[in-house]
């Protein structure tokens, strides 16, 4: 559903330290929000059943089941509630762990609370609403499928397919996707994608990218040859496989 960017978004703050929940929910009603809180992973299951949230901040570690576990848990249900993990650990594998668990995104600690807030109100303008992008689809039909090769991604489904077979994508990855699928041929720049997926109003980390281009390309190529390459120190093109001769 589309909402109003004029109606306050519904953040569910999760964490199980008491000065970090005080801190970022005091923050995020200041600025707006509307803003509920839980102590633990099983907390925030069940504030999630008696209302869903427009997003969860989610810390990693809790003390009953961890925060990977709570967005796995969140996604087994149907629901897309964006999730904007808080995370002490910020290795490639973590980061990876988070896009398997459904993350849209991670803010390392210590943080500042304006990346946080910054970070959650890039998260809800790609989510509260569906910009039409300016690139064509790639096939140049108007009916909401994007094409290449044999991929094919339909928003108004909102399924991407490879061969014919579905592939689970996460609301991130499918905007990623999206974008590089609106580009194929073309090669785009880290700080593009950045701009066109995250909508980032400050320098954000390309890391993120790199973790989660490594994760979109673990599941599409299962179904067939890599079809998203890297392009050295430029960043990166969806395109066929060229001949080794």
């Amino acid at each position: 559903m589309t909402l109003s960017p004029d109606v306050p978004a519904t953040v569910l703050v999760v964490d199980d330290e008491e000065n970090i929940r005080d801190l970022l929910s005091q923050t995020l009603r200041l600025v707006g929000f509307e803003v509920r809180t839980a102590a633990s992973g099983f907390e925030a299951l069940t504030a999630a059943e008696a209302g869903v949230p427009e997003l969860v901040v989610l810390d990693v570690m809790l003390p009953d089941i961890d925060g990977f576990e709570v967005a796995r848990r969140l996604r087994a249900g149907g629901g897309r509630v964006p999730v904007l993990f808080l995370t002490a650990r910020d290795t490639v594998a973590d980061r990876v762990a988070g896009l398997t668990a459904g993350g849209d995104d991670y803010v390392a600690k210590p943080f500042s609370l304006e990346e946080v807030v910054l970070r959650i109100r890039a998260i809800l303008r790609r989510t509260r609403t569906l910009p039409a992008q300016s690139a064509a689809p790639v096939d140049d039909r108007d009916d909401g499928v994007l094409r290449y090769a044999d991929l094919e991604l339909d928003e108004g489904a909102y399924e991407v397919r490879r061969g014919g077979r579905l592939v689970e994508l996460t609301p991130t990855e499918f905007r990623l996707l999206r974008f590089l699928l609106a580009n194929a041929g073309r090669v785009v720049s880290k700080a593009q994608v950045l701009d066109r997926v995250w909508s980032y109003d400050f320098g954000g980390d390309s890391r993120i990218i790199e973790s989660y281009v490594y994760h979109l390309r673990k599941k599409l190529d299962a179904h067939g040859p890599r079809l998203i390459h890297t392009v050295r120190g430029v960043g990166y093109a969806l395109r066929l496989p060229r001949d080794p001769g």
